[in-house]
C-alpha cells in the first residue's frame, strides 16, 4: 500500500484557568509525518483526553456560584411525595434568575431503598435556545437527591443535595444558586468538545 506523507490541520483545545472563557479552541498546523492509514486507537485516546480536560474546566465554575438570595422552606418527611419533591426543586430553581431564552425541565427518575433511607432522584436539564437555534442540541444537567430518613420524625425537613453533570462533589441548594455563566460555560464546553472530536476524526 502506498503511504504518502502529508501535513495536516488539527483543532486543539486550550484550557486557561485565568481566562474568563476558560475553554477555547484554535486551528494549528501539524507538520509531523502522517499516513493515510492513521491509527484510530491513537485518535480515540486523544479525543478522550479532550473530553476529560474540557468537562473538568467547565464544571470548575460551579464553585464560583453565588448563594441564593431567597431561602426555600423545604417540606417535611410527613408531607413529602415524589410530586411535591419535584415541585420544590422547581421552586428552588425559580429563585435563580436568567435571561430570556433559558429553559429548564425537571424529571423524576427513580426511588432507591438504601438501608435506613429512601433516595428520590430527579434530573434537571437546562437549555438555551435562540432564533438561529430554536431547538437546543446540548444541555447542562444536574441530579438532585431528596433523602427521606426512615428514622426521622414526620416534622423533620427532608434533606436535599445535588451533583452537577457527572461530578462527585455534592452541593446543597441553600449554599449556592445556579448562575447563567456556569450553565453557559458547560454548554460551550460541550459544543467545543463535539467540534474537537469531529476535527480529530475528520467527520
Amino acid at each position: 500500500m502506498d503511504k504518502t506523507k502529508k501535513s495536516k490541520s488539527r483543532r486543539v483545545v486550550i484550557i486557561d484557568e485565568k481566562s474568563p472563557v476558560k475553554v477555547t479552541t484554535k486551528d494549528t498546523r501539524d507538520n509531523r509525518n502522517v499516513t493515510d492509514t492513521e491509527d484510530k486507537e491513537t485518535l480515540a485516546k486523544a479525543a478522550l483526553t479532550i473530553v476529560e480536560d474540557v468537562l473538568k474546566a467547565a464544571v470548575q465554575s460551579v464553585g464560583e456560584t453565588k448563594p441564593c438570595a431567597r431561602k426555600i422552606k423545604w417540606i417535611t418527611h410527613g408531607e413529602f411525595t415524589a410530586e411535591k419533591g419535584q415541585k420544590q426543586i422547581q421552586e428552588f430553581l425559580s429563585t435563580c434568575k436568567f435571561r430570556i431564552g433559558w429553559a429548564f425541565r425537571t424529571e423524576f427518575m427513580r426511588k432507591e431503598d438504601v438501608i435506613h433511607s429512601f433516595y428520590y432522584i430527579y434530573r434537571v436539564g437546562w437549555s438555551l435556545s435562540s432564533a438561529q437555534l430554536p431547538i437546543a442540541k446540548v444541555y447542562t444537567i444536574a441530579y438532585f437527591t431528596v433523602k427521606i430518613n426512615k428514622n426521622k420524625p414526620p416534622e423533620a425537613p427532608v434533606d436535599i443535595s445535588f451533583v452537577f453533570e457527572d461530578q462527585t462533589l455534592v452541593q446543597r441548594p441553600d449554599s449556592i444558586c445556579f448562575q447563567e455563566g456556569t450553565l453557559m460555560n458547560v454548554i460551550e464546553a460541550k459544543y467545543l468538545l463535539i467540534n474537537a472530536i469531529k476535527a480529530y476524526l475528520n467527520i
